[in-house]
């Protein structure tokens, strides 16, 4: 599935979310890379059949296999990643933040691809999951090596409209059923 045959699925109460993602698709404040590494990193981070396969259709034609798998490894990641910190953000009890996470993170250590675009995937995701602790841990790597706010809000628009997209669609498949 292409990206303009997801569009004309999305039904006419959701038209913004075609429009922004026509927008999007265009955006210039990230680099192809970065742009499609995160329209493909949200895909998988919310999991929506259709969407993956429209993102998956269209990092296939821009993106090398090793940036595609290094996207689809931030979403892995961060859906372990932002459930565990996220948990230890909310809880009350400081202890458990203390503890070793003894959770396996290799891919964050050598991802696959340039450092930056990594952050900015696992940003867009970690928004998509609700991990506020994730969010400023990745937004001060992306800062640390020079991403500019406009990129990192660039990051965070794909992943809020990647993920409404996928809701909106799951709806529509719940009333058709």
């Amino acid at each position: 599935m292409s990206l303009d045959a997801l569009r004309e699925t999305i039904p006419a109460y959701a038209k913004d979310l075609s429009l922004n993602l026509s927008s999007l698709s265009a955006e210039t404040t990230l680099n192809d890379q970065q742009k499609w590494g995160t329209f493909l990193a949200c895909a998988h981070a919310v999991g929506s059949p259709a969407v993956v396969r429209a993102f998956e259709a269209e990092a296939e034609a821009r993106l090398e296999p090793a940036v595609r798998d290094a996207a689809r490894s931030a979403a892995a990641i961060m859906g372990m990643n932002n459930v565990y910190y996220r948990a230890l953000h909310l809880m009350a009890n400081r202890e458990y933040a203390t503890l070793p996470a003894r959770l396996r993170m290799n891919v964050l250590g050598n991802p696959g691809a340039p450092k930056v675009d990594f952050e900015l995937w696992c940003t867009a995701v970690s928004a998509i999951n609700g991990c506020g602790a994730c969010l400023d841990a990745h937004e001060k790597t992306l800062r640390d090596h020079g991403a500019t706010n406009t990129q990192v809000q660039a990051a965070l628009r794909i992943g809020a409209v990647v993920n409404a997209v996928s809701r909106v669609l799951a709806a529509e498949a719940a009333r058709a059923a």
